[in-house]
C-alpha cells in the first residue's frame, strides 16, 4: 500500500501521526502541504482535508484527515505494535492525553512557538515578548504541574508503556524546545526526564532531523 502523509514537517499535528507511522515501522511518504493562506490548497487536498487543515492521510484510494483520526485509522488498520491500550481505563486516559495535548497543551506551547518562529520566521515581524512572557508564566506552569503529577513514579503516562498519550504530549512539548524554552528540571523533574526519553526515540529523532531542514536559518 502506498501511503503518503500531506503536510509541513513542524506542525506537531503532523509529527505525531509520523511518529506513529514510524514507531509501526510503516513506509510512508511526507508530501509538504502548506494549507494557509488558503489558496496554497490544492483541490486535492481539499478533497482530503475538508477543512483546510494538516495532516492529510492518503492510504492508496482511501483519505482521511485529523490527525487523532489518522492516528485511529493507523491503530486499526495496522494494529503492531500497538499505540492505544485495549483495557478500558488504559484505552480511556490514553485518549483523554492525547485530547488534552491537542487541545490545552497546543494552546499555550502553540502560541509561544508561533510568538518565537513563525512570526519572525514566515511574517517578518518580531515576537510579541510581553505575550511569551505572560504564557510562560502564567498559563504554561499549571499544565507542567498537571504532567508531573500525572508521571507519579511511572516511566510513561498510561499502563507502564510507551503509547499515543506520550506521542501526543511530547510533540506539543517540543514546541517549546523550539521557541527556546525549557522544562525546568528543578521544578518538573519527572516531567523534564520524561521529555528527555520520549524525544531521544528514534521515531522523534527521525522528525526532528527532517524539521531542522525547514527550520533552518534562511
Amino acid at each position: 500500500m502506498a501511503v503518503v502523509l500531506h503536510g509541513v514537517a513542524p506542525s506537531p499535528f503532523v509529527r505525531k501521526v509520523r511518529v506513529v507511522l514510524l514507531e509501526k515501522d510503516i513506509p510512508h511518504t511526507l508530501r509538504p502541504v502548506t494549507p494557509f493562506p488558503p489558496a496554497n490548497a490544492t483541490p486535492e487536498f481539499r478533497r482530503m482535508s475538508p477543512l483546510g487543515k494538516v495532516p492529510a492521510l492518503s492510504d492508496d484510494d482511501f483519505a482521511i484527515s485529523d490527525s487523532s483520526v489518522i492516528c485511529a485509522y493507523l491503530e486499526r488498520s495496522r494494529p503492531a505494535p500497538p499505540l492505544v491500550p485495549e483495557e478500558p481505563r488504559g484505552f480511556a486516559r490514553a485518549l483523554w492525553f492525547e485530547e488534552w495535548a491537542d487541545t490545552k497543551l497546543a494552546e499555550t506551547t502553540g502560541a509561544v512557538f508561533f510568538q518565537r518562529v513563525v512570526r519572525p520566521r514566515f511574517f517578518r515581524q518580531p515576537p510579541d515578548e510581553e505575550f511569551v512572557r505572560a504564557a510562560l508564566r502564567d498559563a504554561l506552569p499549571p499544565l507542567l504541574d498537571y504532567l508531573e503529577q500525572q508521571l507519579g513514579e511511572e516511566e510513561w503516562l498510561v499502563g507502564g508503556r510507551f503509547t499515543i498519550a506520550d506521542i501526543a504530549v511530547a510533540t506539543m512539548l517540543q514546541q517549546l524546545r523550539y521557541a527556546g524554552e525549557a522544562i525546568d528540571p528543578a521544578r518538573w523533574p519527572k516531567l523534564a526526564a520524561y521529555a528527555d526519553r520520549v524525544l531521544s526515540r528514534p521515531s522523534f529523532a527521525t522528525c526532528l532531523a527532517d524539521e531542522a531542514a525547514v527550520l533552518a536559518p534562511r
